[in-house]
């Protein structure tokens, strides 16, 4: 006769959580209060506690903003269901966005680098004074200081 084993859900403190999910306990929390993750309850002793599947979540998370997703794109990806046709398109919209927002800040760095290679040659060291050092101070006194303008972006 086989016999019966109750499921059991894995409860994890914020700190287990944080090891298990390589995410901080202060990201954990900032996610908690930005309403991404929820955890399962709390303990007899006050602490949070987190099951594997909010570790999951977590994980699922820490990947989205290594790839320099907004809290709202996570937000938008977290609730949708992979076998859902609906939420496919959905999600294909989020990327394609993300993947405009990331073709514009390539634009924005490959401007950035030709202002520093620019400034850069402005100095041989040979000089009695910096003109790199002059040139920096010039620039901070000029409004904006920098030419290269970010657009707003939604990241947080």
């Amino acid at each position: 006769m086989a016999s019966f084993k109750p499921y059991i859900v894995q409860r994890y403190h914020i700190g287990q959580a944080a090891q298990r999910s390589s995410v901080s306990a202060a990201n954990i929390r900032y996610y908690e209060k930005e309403k991404l993750i929820a955890p399962l309850g709390t303990a007899a002793n006050g602490y949070r506690m987190y099951s594997d599947e909010d570790i999951h979540q977590l994980r699922f998370i820490r990947m989205l903003r290594s790839l320099d997703m907004s809290l709202a794109e996570v937000r938008s990806l977290l609730g949708l269901d992979l076998r859902n046709k609906t939420d496919c398109q959905t999600a294909r919209g989020t990327l394609d966005s993300h993947i405009e927002h990331v073709r514009e800040r390539l634009a924005e760095l490959a401007q950035l680098e030709v202002e520093l290679v620019a400034l850069r040659k402005r100095c041989n060291g040979k000089d009695a004074s910096c003109h790199l050092i002059e040139a920096l101070h010039a620039r901070a006194n000029v409004d904006p200081p920098y030419s290269v303008k970010k657009k707003p972006h939604t990241h947080v």
